[in-house]
């Protein structure tokens, strides 16, 4: 299954005396790339959420995660001032003020919006349960974020299905206009040997007309290259059929038909083949930047 790297996932439960709230959302990036917000107290579950994370199947993407935990309305949990932080914070704003120029309107709320100036304190718990709550809202959000990814990725699927399919029949086209163009080089250089020698009583050979025909096949034959595209087709399918994170084999993949579809450009001389292959080349771009946005 073809999955996005966009995409965005929310869960809020309320469970035994937390209220915990988690978001999930990733943008697009070469390798997986992870960071997690997390309460003071819970920070010591950074790293088990990076590796659960992992573990249900994401790959790629930048991944950010946010978890609210709302302990106030517990018994036994008390909120103090962190008294050093404060008084270093409250001078900071201070020489803001004073250095720039700036308004003096420091007050409580003002303050107060810089959470990390309280200091929450909670009667011990088990650290495995808190992880087993957090846990649990940490899969619903995962499961409304995997079916955003699995339905932008479907789409980005058919896309580009499509386009590999606009592909593949370019190729087509581009293998007749080339057995045509070999076809109608014999004829072509009859007449030019004829309009040389016309006048001349000398007779045209036919071996030499058809060596320099053979000469002329070797050099923009692209049997090969079509059959190299042929082959990355049938790979393409494989891909996607694979069920695993294809977005960098398939960008892999593309290189090979970019390549080979160079080939094909530097050895026809035909014009309308020559078009053909400008095509290909615009449908390889905007299939890269799909998939781009691929896991």
């Amino acid at each position: 299954m073809v999955k996005s790297m966009t995409a965005f996932g929310r869960a809020k439960e309320t469970i035994g005396n937390k209220e915990i709230t988690v978001e999930i959302k990733s943008v697009n990036s070469r390798y997986f790339d992870c960071s997690v917000r997390l309460p003071r107290l819970y920070s010591f579950l950074e790293d088990k959420i990076k590796t659960h994370l992992t573990q249900s199947g994401i790959a790629r993407g930048k991944v950010e995660v946010g978890v609210m935990v709302d302990l106030t309305a517990a018994s036994g949990v008390t909120v103090d001032l962190d008294v050093p932080y404060t008084e270093s914070y409250i001078a900071a704003l201070k020489r803001l003020s004073a250095e720039y120029g700036l308004r003096d309107d420091i007050s409580v709320m003002t303050v107060a919006q810089n959470r990390d100036i309280f200091s929450v304190q909670k009667p011990e718990e088990d650290a495995e349960k808190d992880w087993a709550d957090i846990k649990t809202v940490l899969d619903l959000a995962l499961e409304g974020y995997n079916a955003q990814k699995a339905a932008e990725g479907e789409r980005l699927e058919k896309d580009i299905r499509q386009k590999i399919l606009n592909i593949k029949e370019i190729a087509g086209e581009i293998a007749l206009a080339s057995d045509r163009e070999i076809a109608a080089y014999r004829g072509k250089m009859e007449q030019r040997i004829k309009n040389m020698l016309d006048g001349l009583g000398v007779e045209i050979e036919e071996s030499r007309i058809l060596t320099e025909c053979a000469i002329f096949a070797d050099k923009v034959a692209i049997d090969e290259e079509l059959v190299r595209l042929d082959s990355h087709f049938h790979s393409f399918e494989e891909i996607m059929a694979s069920g695993e994170p294809v977005g960098r084999k398939l960008d892999f993949l593309l290189q090979e038909i970019n390549r080979e579809s160079n080939t094909i450009g530097s050895k026809v001389c035909d014009s309308d083949i020559a078009r053909r292959v400008v095509d290909i080349k615009s449908e390889l771009e905007k299939i890269r930047e799909q998939i781009q946005n691929i896991e």
